[in-house]
């Protein structure tokens, strides 16, 4: 279907609401619907929309959903729900924020829409079709969707509203969130491939996923807007490819020892099933297919700038004196023997300043005289070791491991060379800390790009300690930093739970 003939089915210029309107599908709908001279209102909070989405000709307002009522007291004609949380794996960190933005939001849009008697497009998610069925269950992400999809349905019943639930797979295409633990796939993808970096996948790999470029998905979703009624509209490709399927195209014929396999993780489901059949009916056709955007964007993609496989990590102590946390970096270092790591550490002991490293991808540089005191000479030695490692080696990101002697040393080399930090937490006790080193704390959380917490309440507390929760930054290494943090998060807990 051509947009000449959209222009047609929308003779009647109405008043749409798009909620999530500056994020990645919201924003592009937005357009479209200006485009078509509609009256266009957005309401987003901006948790992962972003003020470069907006384009002209839209109200832009800024809000929560359960403010609908009073930021958007004009009647309008056609509610697009966008609006909600939205990953399945993250959603397991921070059930009480999907909680807010899917329950308590939705509630508020749903009312909305019963006071106005207009049109409601949900945007309902295709996880709840997965594993045959069992995927609503996964995370309290797809929970929170699969039980809103029957909310919908029931005041429709109850209050005669007329209604349409779309379901999205997996958009991909020019704008989608390329940073952060919102991240997508092929962006995640597309960004290593630029920065010359191993690509990552979640084992098995074997996860099947459908990929719908986002110009089908906006086509889609004005059909439903206009002709749709009730539930089942599935917008979808045809084709499925599982996860490992996809790198391969990304790698066209390179080795595949490129590929960096990480641990399975909570929530991952492992089917995809598509039923297009309801939208195919309205007139909807797929156009734009992934392995034609990929070779496309192989073509054209040129990377940033030609960068080591290397990361410089700052660490208090490491092996022969180690902890569960210091075992742990070393494991996730053994699991990764094309990345090359530079560990910048105290000498600590006289055993320890002479040990040798003890994997062939790990170079040791010890600071200090070979005593315990040496941790307190780390943040000084350690920078200026940093310092001097920065001008011979190009890094993707600087890893603090636990947030002390040796992440003091890193902020302080971050500040020279203005690359991304990841600090992790492993399982420090942030609640129980004494007042001067809550305070010690607060700044070194404060400066880093991306914390990997241990588990959720750990995560909540280092979020107080800086105000909000600072996670990637738009810098080379930072998709990266945010995929090796679950590997370590992983492997750390693997060990506490073999050591009882």
């Amino acid at each position: 279907m051509t947009k000449l003939s959209f222009e047609a089915i929308y003779m009647t210029k109405k008043i749409i609401l798009v909620t999530g309107g500056a994020g990645f599908v919201g924003s592009r709908l937005c357009a479209r619907l200006v485009e078509m001279g509609h009256t266009v209102i957005s309401l987003d909070n901006y948790f992962t929309g972003s003020r470069d989405n907006h384009c002209e000709g839209v109200d832009w307002r800024e809000g929560g959903t359960k403010d609908i009522a009073t930021l958007v007291p004009e009647n309008v004609d056609i509610i697009y729900h966008l609006g909600e949380y939205s990953r399945v794996e993250q959603s397991l960190l921070e059930p009480d924020l999907v909680w807010r933005l899917n329950t308590e939001g939705t509630f508020a849009v749903l009312e909305y829409w019963r006071a106005r008697g207009c049109k409601l497009v949900y945007a309902g998610s295709s996880s709840k079709f997965s594993d045959g069925g069992l995927g609503r269950d996964l995370s309290p992400y797809t929970w929170t969707k699969a039980t809103n999809t029957e909310l919908v349905r029931n005041y429709s019943n109850w209050y005669g509203l007329p209604y349409a639930i779309t379901y999205f797979y997996n958009v991909y295409g020019d704008g989608e969130i390329a940073h952060g633990p919102y991240s997508t796939l092929i962006a995640i993808f597309k960004q290593e491939t630029r920065h010359g970096q191993p690509l990552t996948v979640v084992s098995p790999g074997t996860q099947m996923r459908n990929f719908t470029h986002i110009d089908d998905t906006i086509e889609g979703l004005l059909l439903v807007g206009e002709k749709g009624e009730n539930d089942e509209y599935g917008i979808g490709a045809q084709e499925s490819y599982s996860v490992l399927d996809v790198a391969k195209m990304f790698l066209n014929g390179r080795e595949e020892d490129e590929i960096v396999m990480l641990p399975e993780r909570g929530g991952n489901r492992m089917t995809s099933n598509t039923d297009t059949s309801k939208i195919r009916a309205l007139g909807w056709r797929q156009q734009v297919h992934l392995a034609e955007h990929i070779k496309e964007f192989l073509v054209s993609v040129e990377k940033t700038r030609d960068v080591e496989k290397r990361i410089l990590v700052f660490s208090t102590t490491f092996y022969p004196v180690e902890g569960l946390a210091e075992k742990a970096l070393r494991d996730v270092m053994a699991h990764m023997p094309e990345v090359q790591f530079d560990v910048v550490t105290a000498a600590f002991s006289e055993e320890a300043k002479n040990a040798p490293s003890p994997l062939a991808n790990v170079t040791v540089h010890r600071v200090g005289k070979g005593a315990q005191s040496d941790k307190y000479r780390l943040p000084f030695l350690g920078a200026a070791k940093a310092k001097e490692l920065s001008s011979a080696h190009s890094y993707l990101f600087f890893w603090g491991v636990l947030a002390s002697y040796g992440t003091l040393a890193a902020i302080r080399a971050k500040r020279h060379a203005q690359l991304p930090l990841l600090i992790t937490l492993a399982d420090q006790k942030l609640a129980s800390l004494p007042l001067r080193a809550r305070f010690l704390m607060r700044f070194i959380l404060g400066e880093a790009d991306q914390i990997s917490a241990s588990d959720s309440t750990q995560e909540k507390v280092a979020a107080r300690f800086i105000g909000a929760a600072r996670f990637s930054q738009n810098r080379m290494g930072d998709v990266f930093a945010n995929q090796l943090r679950f590997l370590y998060n992983a492997t750390l807990k693997g060990l506490q739970k073999s050591h009882g």
